[in-house]
């Protein structure tokens, strides 16, 4: 029988490397997986649909359900999970000492739809009494002028938001103090260490993530691997298929990772880092499917719809194809 062929876009990271090397194969499926750069993959998806089947955004997929008929299916596979801390930047001379030092600030952000921005209202609203709706936000290009939202966003008089000038970008409005904070995926390129123009909020942002973590048991998902519509409708079986060679490709490359013998990455405390991990964030810390990660999805959801960009509350349940959170032994 011939193999369908379905081209896979998504990161170089070592939890998807074993079906870039087809080590793990999907059954069924002959992949043809082109490594490209994250924004690369989910403007093209998101304006295009270029893919068959692509890592996305988690807040682009979100936003992406209120079309009718919503263009992809999600599978409960998170290419990308991330604490975001560590992503808060500051003007070194704005006075802002604490979280809620940002009320009534300018803050700066890429994209209003990114992942990693909705995380961050959303932990400084709970966790440290700073409202979505208590900041002046601008958007624009970190690095490069002229970036634009990748899916239009109509946030109506919610909040306070607008665009910086064509010309400017917002890693140099945080060096000379146009702009407060800034909220980004990305080091920006003022960020130059003690002692510079910018500097973190949380001066210790990892010590912050573990408390975070500990006070709510999230580790946050930034992205997940989405199927187009049409791929899906023609030929459900995709989805657990998929599925299955994900999680497989992930088990393997934990094994590999805990290879003491050799280090796998240039990362002189690896072996420890990952042991502390696994102690503070369970064994399975990266855990792909709904069942461990309902309360995780769950808040970001109740944070993509306060902030504007769901037409409704969505429930954790509703992202996924339902052939893929069938369960199944491996």
């Amino acid at each position: 029988m011939s193999r369908l062929r379905l081209n896979f876009a998504c990161g170089d990271y070592d939890r998807t490397r074993a079906l870039a090397e087809g080590t793990v194969r999907p059954d069924g499926i002959d992949l043809n997986y082109l490594r490209l750069p994250v924004e690369e993959t989910f403007f093209r998806m998101m304006r295009h649909r270029e893919f068959e089947v692509a890592e996305m955004s988690l807040s682009s997929y979100v936003k992406s359900l209120d079309a009718d008929p919503a263009p992809f299916v999600a599978l409960p596979v998170y290419t990308s999970r991330q604490f975001r801390h560590a992503g808060i930047f500051v003007n070194a001379a704005a006075g802002i000492e604490r979280p809620e030092d940002l009320r009534g600030r300018v803050v700066g952000t890429p994209e209003w739809q990114l992942t990693a921005g909705v995380w961050i209202r959303g932990i400084l609203a709970d966790q440290h009494g700073v409202p979505v709706d208590s900041v002046r936000y601008v958007t624009g290009g970190q690095e490069t002028p002229g970036r634009i939202e990748k899916a239009a966003v109509d946030l109506g008089e919610r909040f306070a938001i607008e665009p910086i000038p064509a010309e400017d970008t917002l890693s140099a409005m945080l060096a000379d103090g146009r702009i407060d904070a800034l909220q980004s995926p990305r080091v920006p390129s003022s960020f130059t260490g003690a002692g510079g123009a910018v500097r973190r909020l949380f001066p210790d942002p990892v010590a912050a993530e573990k408390q975070y973590f500990a006070d709510t048991g999230i580790f946050p998902i930034m992205h997940v691997v989405v199927v187009r519509r049409d791929v899906y409708e023609r030929d459900r079986w995709v989805a657990q298929s998929l599925t299955k060679a994900l999680t497989l490709a992930k088990r393997q490359a934990m094994a590999e990772l805990y290879d003491s013998s050799a280090l796998r990455f240039m990362l002189p405390w690896l072996i420890p880092g990952l042991e502390e991990a696994r102690s503070l964030l369970g064994e399975d810390y990266w855990s792909y499917g709904l069942a461990a990660n309902v309360e995780v999805l769950a808040t970001f959801l109740r944070y993509h719809h306060e902030q504007g960009l769901s037409r409704r509350l969505r429930t954790p349940e509703e992202l996924f194809a339902p052939e893929a959170l069938e369960s199944f032994v491996i």
